[in-house]
């Protein structure tokens, strides 16, 4: 259900793209409707939650920015950039969060989803890393695709191409976490193994 939430901004941004003949004019209408819905999101999180969570504020503050340079200067290559700032400013603040805090931002994630998986902090760190690098793969391969092909087939891939690439890249990692909670024998190898390894290796 929260996958769904968090997603409806981006398929209110695909329907509106696809529901306007022109492509051009599609683009701004979209991309108002991405504002729009941007703010929505915030809005019920909060009247749900009574708290905001920091990725919805974040997008929020990247679509306001990107959106209006696109609508106010008539430039859709701002709101092209869009996906790769964000992931781009995921990808460090998931780099940042090795450094400060006690939990990695994957760990915290996975902390949310279930507090009782316990694996070494070694899992965590190359899982930690792992985002970071995927974060930083999807915002180049937004900007190729963006500025590479068509507008509609950049409008498809910023939909399904990218939610896609999520979660089979998630699927990995949960396989790979999970190997390690299932097999304490393996568990207990691969920790002798890399007790001396340290995140800045």
């Amino acid at each position: 259900m929260k996958f769904l939430f968090d997603f409806f901004p981006i398929l209110a941004f695909f329907i509106a793209f696809k529901m306007t003949s022109d492509s051009e004019e599609g683009i701004y209408v979209a991309t108002s409707v991405l504002i729009i819905c941007s703010f929505i999101q915030v809005a019920i999180y909060w009247l749900m939650y009574r708290r905001f969570e920091k990725m919805h504020l974040i997008t929020l503050a990247v679509v306001i920015v990107f959106g209006s340079a696109t609508l106010l200067l008539h430039d859709e290559r701002f709101i092209k950039w869009k996906p790769t700032v964000v992931m781009w400013i995921f990808a460090l603040v998931a780099f940042g969060s090795e450094y400060i805090g006690k939990k990695n931002l994957f760990h915290r994630m996975m902390h949310y989803a279930d507090d009782k998986i316990s694996v070494p902090d070694f899992v965590w760190y190359r899982l930690n890393l792992g985002l970071v690098l995927f974060f930083v793969f999807i915002g180049a391969a937004n900007l190729y695709v963006a500025f590479n092909f068509d507008r509609s087939t950049w409008v498809d891939f910023k939909t399904f191409g990218i939610m896609g690439l999520n979660l089979v890249f998630m699927a990995g990692m949960m396989f790979y976490l999970f190997r390690f909670i299932e097999d304490p024998e393996k568990l207990l190898s691969d920790k002798s193994d890399t007790d001396d390894v340290s995140p800045e290796e």
